[in-house]
């Protein structure tokens, strides 16, 4: 069953309006998709928390604006967006601002970290709520170590 902004799981109802919009989009095109709704649901929920902290005000603004979550795109999906990198695993790589978590298939990183440490326990609650993978490289870009959490 699709969800909506005036119906939506439960867990869900104490996030702002543009956060929970997200949510329920991610959430629908998981279903979609053929994840379980109470995979789905935690999995969209932190996404879309994620999203907003990373995203710039022009972004949150445009998708408060324009976001539709239940509308049918034109690849005959129920849903606009797809699950963001919901099936690639996290990487921790070097970064410029010390290192960084992100999907492997992105460019951008979803966030930047201090220390290593702090960026390998980030990379490893994702990696496990997504069932995916975490890749750790080191300094000079080779593989440090490489872990599972396939469900």
């Amino acid at each position: 069953m699709p969800w909506t902004l005036n119906d939506y799981p439960t867990s869900m109802k104490n996030l702002n309006e543009v956060k929970k919009k997200k949510a329920i989009d991610i959430a629908n095109a998981m279903v979609d998709e053929g994840y379980e709704e109470g995979r789905a649901i935690p999995i969209a929920i932190e996404q879309a928390k994620e999203w907003h902290e990373n995203a710039s005000k022009d972004e949150i603004d445009d998708y408060r604006k324009h976001g539709k979550p239940t509308k049918r795109s034109k690849e005959g999906k129920k849903y606009d967006s797809n699950p963001e990198r919901m099936e690639e695993g996290e990487e921790v790589v070097i970064h410029e601002d010390g290192w960084a978590v992100k999907s492997s298939g992105s460019e951008r990183a979803s966030e930047v970290f201090d220390n290593k440490e702090e960026a390998i326990k980030r990379a490893r609650e994702i990696a496990e709520n997504k069932g995916t993978s975490l890749s750790i490289y080191k300094q000079d870009g080779s593989v440090q170590d490489e872990q599972s959490f396939n469900n």
